[in-house]
């Protein structure tokens, strides 16, 4: 029986949807809180720049909040271990009861206070942080932001603000906080039009996939004692760590969650480390820099993994690094099995993931489960032989695919192409041995009250309730087709994705004569005009015009005997013949096949192509669709090529047939009438 999702559907309910309606609601009213500040800053910053103050200082009032009910007590440790040689940080960290601390008696309050010495005093308050917190400013470049703001008289304005915003845990939340976080991000990429969807990922399709991704393993997280590791390589502020968290927790409250990420974007990676410092990880676990050439996890391997890396970014930047890795450590480093075009370095992310999955014990445990979130492009860019290829033949002949699941366009915030999540694991179960499920989400999907960016629509509980149980019963629903969603779901093996890429060949047939389209050729072909007789050679040609021969023999027998008659000699060597017959050659159906060394010569104007499904025999193949319109065409099979792809949509297509003429035409007559009618309004 197929693995069924157990306590991992969202909880609904009107006091559930109610408690979320008061949180949404409380965080857009503190993000509008943090944004007000902009009304400040216009002038002297421009919009593309708000940024750089409004987060650092939510961050730095969220540090505050978080501390405040231990802030004396710190202190108090502070002083008493200022004048000893010892290192007090971990009698700080445990005065503070978290990862962080800050050692001065100073507030933003307190500094808003004294605007002549407030620059002066927010040095100070920032520097009094321990050095991982200090280091999350740092990455904000916070320092130029105050003397910014402190030439511009801002400074204490914009530290009122901040002192005015109430970011104390018991009144939001940490998940709260990160849609804080996340809602101010989305307006200052709209202001300056970057792209938002480098940063974060829409929370209601986090939801689907940390379900999808944990669903399989209900019971195994509810154990007592449970660890589970998780890693995101492309992290953005840390959201999908965060939801991973919350529905561990959720199964079991006494299970250990360890999250690791990595981020590129210096304001995101500050944003998720300051997040993992407030929730009590290791703010070390979230890495600066590119995943692909600083590997900020090397050697690690994690339980769970889920990323949204960029859409068909290009990794131009890191073409040496990873080049460099594929071909001196081939399947020993990350990259063996293949590397994609240039402009799109969606599958290096997922090979980079599959490099951090846990081997599987002997008697079946251990191993991992990843997700990631692609477009089309992933799933049949790239003709057999190519990266993109390999990289699917490798994931599907190492049976790592479990499924994929085509979402609703227009789910993201920058764009409105459909997206997919792909689902990998080496663990499967035996009923998903050698399988792969394929399900259609795309009419999964509620219309927004309001559009964000290219996001016009989102997953409501209902749709993501339901997607989680169809992948639950996929092997159940794609055999049965009296199953509601039967039409939903499909179910391949692993070799129906491979195909092989035969070259049908056919000879190259010719017929010979001399026209006024010949003697032109003879003019511009560089190895007979090089010749000390090419003079000769025009004047034999110019005295056969007209003729024409059937067979190559007869040709060259013909055109020899009018070059001596000329006065000259025959060129001998297979140069001058390849270019005699470029020459005299014609291509005809009804024409002589060329042969080389007594085998037919291909013509590469003829050339064709097949994709003959795995397994079968190319041979018959070419028996039953080609020789019946082609009786001479041959493969070449030194250049037939394994390749694997994925046609979704294909599997998925409901021919609808097209509309009556006769409707079409009452409809066109309606509105040319509509249109005079308009017309007539118009002329009165």
């Amino acid at each position: 029986m197929p693995v069924r999702p157990r306590r991992t559907i969202i909880r609904t309910g009107p006091g559930r949807e109610a408690e979320e309606a008061l949180n949404s609601s409380k965080h857009t009213e503190l993000a509008n809180h943090a944004w007000s500040v902009a009304d400040l800053l216009r002038g002297d910053y421009k919009q593309s720049d708000y940024g750089k103050v409004i987060l650092p200082f939510t961050v730095l009032r969220r540090l505050e909040c978080v501390l405040e009910p231990t802030r004396e007590k710190v202190t108090q440790i502070a002083e008493q271990y200022k004048d000893r040689d010892i290192d007090a940080d971990r009698f700080l960290r445990r005065a503070s009861g978290h990862s962080f601390y800050n050692t001065s008696n100073l507030t933003l309050k307190k500094i808003a206070a004294d605007p002549q010495s407030a620059a002066k005093n927010l040095t100070v308050y920032v520097g009094a942080f321990s050095d991982n917190a200090r280091g999350v400013l740092d990455r904000f470049e916070f320092a130029q932001q105050i003397k910014r703001l402190d030439s511009a008289g801002l400074l204490y304005q914009v530290i009122g603000k901040f002192t005015d915003l109430d970011l104390r845990p018991e009144v939001v939340p940490n998940h709260n906080m990160g849609y804080i976080f996340e809602e101010l991000i989305r307006r200052f990429s709209e202001q300056s039009n970057e792209t938002a969807g480098e940063h974060f990922t829409p929370r209601e399709v986090i939801q689907l996939m940390v379900r999808l991704l944990v669903a399989p393993d209900g019971d195994a997280l509810q154990l007592p004692g449970a660890v589970r590791t998780v890693l995101d390589p492309a992290c953005g502020t840390g959201g999908m760590l965060s939801a991973m968290d919350d529905l561990i927790t959720e199964l079991n409250p006494d299970a250990t969650v360890e999250v690791f990420g990595q981020e590129l974007n210096p304001e995101s990676w500050a944003i998720c480390r300051s997040d993992l410092m407030i929730k009590g990880q290791d703010p070390e676990n979230i890495r600066f820099g590119n995943s692909f050439s600083d590997d900020g996890h090397k050697r690690k391997s994690f339980d769970y993994m889920l990323a949204n890396p960029p859409f068909g970014v290009e990794w131009k930047k890191v073409k040496d690094e990873v080049t460099d890795e594929h071909e001196k450590l081939g399947d020993a480093g990350r990259f063996g099995a293949g590397l994609p075009r240039i402009n799109d370095g969606s599958l290096l992310f997922l090979q980079h993931m599959i490099s951090k999955m846990k081997p599987v014990d002997v008697d079946g445990g251990g191993g991992s489960r990843l997700a990631i979130v692609f477009n089309g492009s992933p799933l049949f860019t790239g003709a057999a032989g190519s990266g993109e290829s390999e990289i699917r033949r490798w994931i599907l002949e190492n049976d790592w695919l479990e499924g994929i699941v085509a979402l609703p366009d227009q789910l993201f915030y920058n764009t409105g192409i459909s997206t997919y999540f792909w689902i990998l694991t080496n663990r499967k179960s035996p009923d998903h041995k050698g399988k792969v499920v394929l399900l259609d989400a795309r009419d999964q999907w509620q219309k927004m009250r309001k559009s964000l960016g290219d996001k016009r629509k989102e997953l409501g509980k209902e749709h993501i309730a339901t997607v989680v149980k169809l992948y639950g019963e996929a092997l159940e629903a794609a055999g049965d087709a009296e199953h509601p969603l039967h039409g939903k779901v499909k179910v391949f093996r692993n070799e129906d994705f491979g195909y092989q890429r035969i070259t049908v060949e056919r000879p190259l047939k010719l017929r010979f004569e001399v026209t006024e389209d010949t003697l032109a050729a003879l003019e511009v072909s560089k190895a007979i005009q090089r010749l000390p007789q090419a003079g000769v050679l025009a004047d034999a040609f110019k005295s056969v015009m007209g003729a024409s021969w059937s067979t190559k023999q007869e040709a060259w027998l013909a055109l020899k005997d009018a070059v001596v008659a000329a006065g000259g000699t025959w060129p001998t060597g297979a140069p001058f013949n390849k270019a005699l017959r470029e020459v005299i050659g014609v291509r005809d159906p009804e024409g002589e096949v060329q042969r080389v060394k007594g085998e037919p010569e291909p013509d590469g104007e003829l050339r064709d192509y097949e994709n003959v499904p795995l397994g079968e025999d190319i041979e018959e193949y070419l028996s039953r669709e080609v020789h019946p319109h082609v009786p001479d065409a041959w493969i070449d099979h030194t250049k037939t090529k394994v390749g694997y792809e994925i046609p979704f949509t294909r599997h998925f297509y409901v021919y609808e047939p097209p509309r009556p003429l006769a409707e079409i035409n009452a409809e066109l007559k309606a509105l040319e009438a509509e249109i005079q009618g308009l017309l007539g309004e118009v002329t009165e």
